[in-house]
């Protein structure tokens, strides 16, 4: 039987951490950021981790991610 292939969309934009939490990018900085207020432009840099609910999502993708340790 073939290898599964690994979900690119979500190896480019989610990671999961060594405890199995998933860390992503910060929503809302890809436009329209004039009107943004300086601390919510503080606040979205980096990377967050998910809120446990939505990390649950990604249960079935832990076994097909390669990048996963």
């Amino acid at each position: 039987m073939p290898k599964m292939k690994t979900k690119s969309a979500a190896k480019k934009r989610f990671k999961i951490t060594a405890t199995g939490k998933v860390v992503a990018a910060a929503a809302g900085k890809r436009h329209g950021m004039i009107k943004r207020t300086n601390k919510f432009i503080r606040d979205a840099r980096g990377t967050m981790v998910l809120a446990e609910a939505d990390g649950k999502k990604f249960g079935h993708f832990k076994e097909i991610m390669t990048w996963h340790a």
